[in-house]
């Protein structure tokens, strides 16, 4: 299958992964928030009728004194309003799903619940949990290992914890990382050698969720710091809620209050990552276009100017990775770096697998996969690492 060929990913066809979350994972999210904070009835009757227009309805328009009303009308809302929610681009839909799921619960509007993330119940949940704590404590151990061992743990860590997605969760059962096998793609020494110690460059990540995958992640920077593989480091985060467990820059504070208050290693991480962000080595970043439902082929100057500097993106989780090479059914063996050669620097895509997305795989290697007869795609059981760019 040429790229051109490959499908757009849609949520028209029952039994799919796609069709499942709009018929599923939405409306059971929507439940969700309604049990973890006491919203007041005009909240409570929007959200009702969210889920009336979501599972029966079609797609109505942002109110027209939304304050991002005109940048959704750029990023192509007047095409999809008035027709079914099923119908339209799985990337579109569920990023619209989430803006409304937002405006339903009076984020954005003037009030006392402006500014209220509704997830904060879920995150706030997971980051205070004893598996937390189980896998701070592994760090005094990882410390006594050699350099190149503790970059490579801290690499796993943050790829595998992007298994901790609360929106996964709602509907799935949480898999289990299991063999070096469950590693599809994997280009770690391609990504070691753009990161040598003492390289000057900057690290760019762009973080996909909060709690115990933003944790990992926090570490990750802080050894590319601390060993001079990064001269400075960014971390890009959401501009405000979006998918469950994205994270935000207060999403950000929480995990490093965690860890500077963490006995061991942990502690002694957090302490230097807060004096980082003191002192500039550490930035971070919130540009609008990471709430955008659109491809990162579609990323704007502003934006593709700042990473143009980077030794290297990190571009983290599942649907980082869909904006990254295209929401699209593509043939397994399409090229990664074709697919990603818009990029205007080396980019690294860390994923667990939770959705029909797949590029840059050995042939024998999807056909191994697709021989077991398991959804090995959306389950989370797998995972990658990619790696194209200059020098990789």
């Amino acid at each position: 299958m040429n790229t051109a060929d490959a499908p757009e990913i849609r949520a028209d066809v029952p039994g799919t992964f796609a069709h499942g979350v709009l018929a599923e994972r939405h409306p059971a999210l929507i439940q969700q928030v309604r049990d973890a904070t006491p919203y007041p009835p005009a909240a409570q009757r929007a959200l009702d009728a969210l889920l009336t227009e979501i599972t029966r309805g079609t797609v109505a328009p942002l109110p027209p004194d939304a304050r991002d009303a005109g940048r959704w009308a750029a990023w192509g809302s007047g095409a999809y309003i008035g027709r079914a929610w099923f119908d339209l681009p799985f990337l579109w839909a569920e990023s619209y799903f989430y803006r409304r799921l937002l405006g339903a619960v009076g984020h954005f509007t003037p009030g006392p619940w402006q500014g209220l993330d509704p997830f904060a119940p879920f995150k706030d949940a997971e980051l205070g949990s004893g598996t937390v704590d189980d896998e701070l404590a592994a760090l005094d151990a990882l410390a006594a290992r050699p350099e190149r061992e503790q970059a490579d743990a801290l690499l796993g860590a943050a790829l595998w914890g992007n298994r901790a997605d609360l929106g996964f969760r709602i509907t799935s059962q949480e898999a289990t990382p299991g063999a070096p096998g469950q590693l599809v793609a994997d280009d770690r020494e391609q990504l070691w050698r753009l990161l040598p110690p003492g390289r000057d460059a900057p690290v760019h990540l762009i973080a996909d969720n909060a709690g115990r995958e933003l944790v990992p992640d926090l570490l990750l920077l802080d050894h590319l710091l601390r060993t001079g593989r990064a001269g400075r480091a960014v971390l890009h985060v959401k501009p405000h809620p979006y998918y469950v467990s994205d994270a935000t820059t207060a999403d950000v504070s929480a995990a490093l209050r965690r860890l500077a208050a963490a006995p061991g290693r942990a502690g002694e991480a957090g302490r230097r990552l807060w004096t980082a962000l003191t002192d500039g080595r550490l930035s971070l970043d919130a540009h609008p276009f990471f709430c955008a439902p659109l491809a990162y082929d579609r990323m704007p100057d502003d934006l593709r100017g700042e990473l143009a500097s980077a030794a290297v993106t990190i571009v983290k989780g599942d649907l980082n990775y869909r904006r990254l090479v295209g929401d699209r059914l593509y043939d397994p063996t399409t090229s990664f770096a074709e697919r990603t050669a818009f990029f205007p620097a080396p980019v690294a895509a860390l994923r667990t697998l939770k959705s029909d997305v797949i590029t840059g795989l050995e042939a024998a290697t999807a056909a191994a996969l697709d021989a077991t007869g398991e959804p090995w795609r959306v389950t989370g059981t797998h995972a990658l690492v990619q790696v194209a760019g200059a020098g990789a």
